[in-house]
């Protein structure tokens, strides 16, 4: 009981870190802009607050602050929360800490669609958001496939969905790599998609963005008790009032459309839906009503700052931001399981 109080205590004070790091974010890039200033152009955009804005700012200072930083960094914190809470909710119901948001075959299947539309050119037609749109109705589309698959009458065993999530991704891994090998031309830009980058981001995106991913953070949130009550099984979920097999078609269609809303936006970016909850639940322990909220508000901390160092490491040039969560996320979780070993 001690540890869940101070946990939901701590949850606040970790908004505010969240809210923290993305203002140290904004002022981090090629154009040094410090803190201070950064906070003034921010409250300067509040209506009877112009007055904060100081007479030496630069107006591409305010642009780069308003257009081009602030939209990135809401979105790196958007996907970060994004795939932490999916991260979780999937490791409840697959009862794995193994599992993440794309063991089901929503990566595949998202980047398969933005392989598509790049390699046809549909930015012509759809103009800038084709990529995401496509990433997003593929990922979708997937996820209907591998439950129509996994699905025995009434039942959806996790066994089955886990076995064809694996195979479609393998099959769609196999087009995509298909589709690299006979248009070479676009090879480096679907790589370059498929590591996870915020380069492109804009306000457009975040209003399509927020509302969905926000949405489905609190609708995961919400069947945090039938998360709690499925790790002691189906059957004992069941005797006490669980309706398992709509619970998990629930949970996976959110968190699908959590995921997909994630992908379209930024690629493929891996290891933050595995090692945030699975670092938090070593912290605060397996409880849903604290693992979710934690998990979300901690993978967005974790996205903002590893997108920082993405596009700030290197003068001129930005890694993809997979290869920043890969080296920062494995090394952590190797000592976070050695620890845990030692321990007990």
């Amino acid at each position: 009981m001690h540890l869940k109080k101070l946990s939901i205590n701590k949850i606040p004070f970790l908004i505010l870190i969240l809210i923290l790091f993305c203002l140290i974010a904004l002022s981090i890039g090629p154009t040094k802009i410090d803190i201070f200033t950064t906070c003034k152009i921010l409250l300067s955009q509040i209506p009877g607050w112009e007055q904060l804005l100081p007479e030496n700012v630069k107006e591409s200072q305010i642009t780069i602050i308003l257009k081009i930083r602030l939209p990135r960094i809401i979105l790196a914190a958007l996907v970060g929360m994004a795939l932490a809470t999916v991260g979780a909710s999937f490791q409840g119901i697959f009862k794995n800490p193994m599992a993440d948001p794309y063991i089901i075959g929503i990566s595949s299947g998202a980047a398969l669609g933005a392989a598509i539309a790049i390699v046809t050119n549909l930015s012509f037609i759809l103009g800038s958001l084709a990529t995401s749109l496509m990433a997003f109705l593929t990922g979708l589309l997937s996820i209907f496939v591998v439950y129509n698959l996994a699905r025995d009458g009434n039942r959806v065993p996790i066994h089955n969905l886990l076995l064809a999530g694996v195979a479609l991704s393998a099959f769609m891994s196999a087009m995509m790599s298909l589709l690299m090998v006979i248009n070479s031309k676009e090879m480096s830009q679907i790589v370059f998609w498929l590591l996870g980058s915020f380069s492109l981001s804009n306000w457009s995106q975040v209003l399509v963005a927020t509302p969905i991913i926000l949405s489905g953070i609190v609708g995961l949130i919400f069947f945090a008790r039938e998360l709690n009550l499925m790790i002691f099984g189906e059957n004992t979920a069941q005797h006490l009032g669980v309706n398992t097999e709509q619970t998990k078609i629930i949970i996976l269609i959110i968190g699908t459309l959590t995921v997909a809303t994630a992908v379209s936006i930024s690629g493929t970016i891996g290891f933050v839906g595995l090692i945030v909850p699975h670092t938090i639940r070593l912290l605060v322990g397996p409880n849903h009503k604290i693992l979710l909220p934690v998990s979300a508000i901690a993978g967005g901390i974790f996205m903002v700052l590893t997108d920082t160092i993405a596009r700030s490491l290197l003068n001129g040039t930005e890694i993809p931001v997979g290869i920043i969560t890969a080296l920062c996320g494995a090394p952590f979780f190797i000592y976070l399981l050695k620890k845990r070993k030692m321990i007990s």
